[in-house]
């Protein structure tokens, strides 16, 4: 059964890190491409980061130069890196892997919460 996992969410002050890992059940390469989409409360689900199975990436305005998705194929695992985090980021993230290119799959989410 195809399944998307993160973790790696927590509570951070402002300016720290984390880092979200988003666990591929199945093949990695059965998707193309990976998204991580966060929502905050009363808030739309927005686009954050995506990565294609090439290595391409592309970012939100508001995260570029602080976030960071990768993806390692022999972990069949993609990561989130979260710099300088601010209380703005907030939320909870998902992943989102879209299977061959047609069906979309979501992970469960994993809260992030900065305290100013």
């Amino acid at each position: 059964q195809v399944q998307l996992v993160e973790s790696g969410g927590g509570l951070v002050q402002a300016g720290g890190s984390l880092r979200l890992s988003c666990a591929v059940s199945g093949s990695i390469f059965s998707f193309n491409p990976f998204a991580w989409y966060r929502q905050a409360p009363g808030k739309r689900r927005e686009l954050v980061a995506t990565i294609t199975s090439g290595g391409n990436t592309n970012y939100a305005d508001s995260v570029k130069g602080r976030f960071t998705i990768s993806r390692d194929n022999n972990k069949n695992t993609v990561y989130l890196q979260i710099n300088s985090l601010r209380p703005e980021d907030t939320a909870v993230y998902y992943c989102n892997g879209q299977y061959h290119g047609m069906y979309d799959y979501w992970g469960q989410g994993t809260q992030v919460t900065v305290s100013s």
